[in-house]
């Protein structure tokens, strides 16, 4: 007997013998419901012979046979019909178990999410590829099965990489039928939340309306991508749309997944627990920096990957340059909590960063991960993982505590056949084309490319995308490649940047001459392009496809 658990309610398992029923009652299951007709194999035993001996065993058992192949929305009502009816939890059963998956799978369909199904079976070692289309239509089998729509590009997200991909393949191809998938009403500058935190920008400074964004030209489907089928370039949206493509570029940035630590959620925007990792938290941010007087401040940083690695501390050195400057600080204890065993992940920038923990004496917690929060309390619950050390919990107290939620890729790409085992879209590091689907191409914070991931990212991979997917449209080699380049303003002090820029293994790739600015040092131009030009330059370049600074690199042959 090998039952895989799908819920705490169900599990589903391979063909059983009637000696087995004694094994699925002392592990605790209920009930059993046979999904394979009787006569399916010469070595099956009767539901007659499996029923004696359910009912010998004190399990109640019912009989719901479907053809192989066959599932009917039926017998999927049936299904979800017995799931509630019959004591829990239930024992569910057919050759495979792929038939049981499968009932359960649409039987649920009107009430969870497409990948939340789609992971559990998943998880569970099941494929419900076959039937993503009548998961996403509610359980039921569609009317029409034919494509809704049809176009030679279509671009899965309209954050920075997907608009500034669609706007540099326009600017490369016009005749191009493109369309972008995304249900948000508004587009963010997500890279100045860190400076409403700090109070240098208003919040509605960094918001726009997408309508106002998408390119001209471009057709905006205002919906959720519920699913991929990359054998058939299809893309299934919630409802059951079906969108078909030539090409397909999957860019729809990171989930943050607050829910992850404990309490989070029911305490953000109050009792000092903030995050400038949200629009609508960040000018709290401020708000607590200006009025904290006295106390602890924590920051904290989860494990990597999370997009802008360096905002966490970022966060840290704008309130306490304020403290400073108000002459608070010496009566405020700050502590950075970060998951990772180094301040920054490229050593050459590390030496001036210590000199600004040293300023605003920070203390720095390694190899502390943020897993609970209390926020009435004021307490977060941190577990250690030193090196060669037992794992343990610690409580932590805080009059404001800054929260960088942990990062993941969103449910739909994670169970998605775009997907690598770690959940992330699986890329060739240099084209950002799949290595399996060769015509999907990936960009931002979802794919594989080990680089940091950053709005400065997706400005160098956007022209790397469109270049080497018109190539492919025009029937020649792949001509551009990514280097790994991102950047990172570390807003030091009210004025100062540490202008971090880095490609792949962590080489410095500096845009300027060290004259003007040395990354490696505090500095004020870097500021300035921070503040007055980097804004300008995402909204009027890069989101239009002007590629100011941001040419493609040629591949390298041989």
């Amino acid at each position: 007997m090998e039952a895989k658990r799908i819920t705490k309610h169900l599990s589903v398992s391979p063909q059983i013998a009637a000696t087995d029923l004694w094994e699925v009652a002392s592990q605790g299951f209920r009930s059993v419901i046979c999904n394979r007709p009787d006569g399916e194999g010469a070595d099956q035993p009767t539901f007659e012979e499996i029923e004696a001996a359910a009912k010998k065993a004190g399990l109640e058992i019912r009989y719901l046979p479907v053809v192989s192949g066959k599932v009917s929305d039926d017998d999927a009502t049936a299904f979800g019909a017995a799931l509630e009816e019959l004591p829990k939890p239930v024992f569910a059963y057919c050759r495979t178990g792929t038939r049981s998956a499968t009932l359960w799978s649409l039987a649920q369909a009107e009430t969870r999410p497409v990948a939340d199904i789609l992971e559990r079976t998943k998880a569970a070692g099941y494929d419900m590829a076959g039937v993503v289309r009548r998961i996403a239509n509610g359980g039921r089998t569609p009317t029409e099965t034919a494509e809704d729509a049809r176009f030679d590009v279509v671009i899965v997200g309209a954050g920075a990489g997907g608009i500034a991909v669609a706007s540099s393949l326009k600017a490369r191809k016009s005749d191009l039928e493109i369309a972008i998938i995304d249900p948000a009403d508004i587009h963010y500058y997500q890279p100045g939340w860190t400076m409403v935190g700090g109070g240098v920008f208003k919040a509605a400074e960094t918001a726009k309306t997408m309508g106002s964004l998408i390119p001209s030209g471009v057709h905006w489907i205002k919906s959720a991508v519920a699913a991929f089928e990359p054998k058939d370039n299809a893309v299934v949206l919630d409802g059951c749309r079906v969108v078909k493509y030539g090409r397909l570029v999957v860019c729809p940035g990171l989930k943050l997944d607050w829910h992850k630590v404990e309490g989070l959620v029911d305490t953000l925007g109050k009792n000092g627990v903030t995050s400038n990792y949200r629009y609508d938290l960040a000018p709290y941010t401020w708000h607590l920096v200006k009025t904290l007087k006295t106390g602890r401040a924590l920051f904290t940083q989860p494990p990597m990957p999370i997009k802008c690695a360096g905002a966490p501390q970022k966060a840290l050195y704008l309130s306490g340059d304020h403290w400073k400057r108000s002459g608070d600080l010496d009566k405020i204890n700050i502590e950075f909590m970060n998951a990772g065993g180094v301040l920054f992940g490229v050593k050459d920038y590390v030496p001036a960063l210590m000199d600004y923990v040293k300023r605003y004496d920070a203390k720095l917690n390694f190899f502390h991960n943020l897993v609970a929060i209390d926020g009435p309390a004021r307490t977060a619950t941190f577990e250690v993982k030193e090196p060669d050390q037992k794992v343990r919990r610690i409580d932590v107290g805080f009059d404001m505590i800054h929260v960088t939620p942990p990062q993941v890729a969103p449910d739909f790409i994670r169970v998605s056949p775009l997907a690598d085992a770690a959940g992330w879209v699986d890329v060739d590091q240099a084209t950002l084309r799949h290595k399996s689907h060769d015509n999907i191409w990936s960009l931002g914070d979802v794919m594989n490319a080990p680089n940091a991931k950053t709005a400065a990212a997706a400005r160098k991979q956007a022209p790397v995308v469109a270049e080497n997917l018109v190539a492919d449209i025009e029937g020649r080699s792949a001509l551009a490649q990514y280097d790994g380049y991102g950047s990172c303003p570390l807003t030091v002090e009210r004025g100062k940047i540490v202008l971090a820029e880095f490609g792949y293994g962590g080489k410095l790739l500096p845009s300027f001459p060290c004259w003007l600015i040395d990354g490696t040092k505090p500095s004020k131009a870097a500021w300035l392009l921070k503040e007055r030009l980097l804004p300008p330059i995402y909204w009027k370049a890069m989101l239009r496809g002007k590629e100011w600074m941001a040419k493609p690199e040629k591949v390298t042959v041989g």
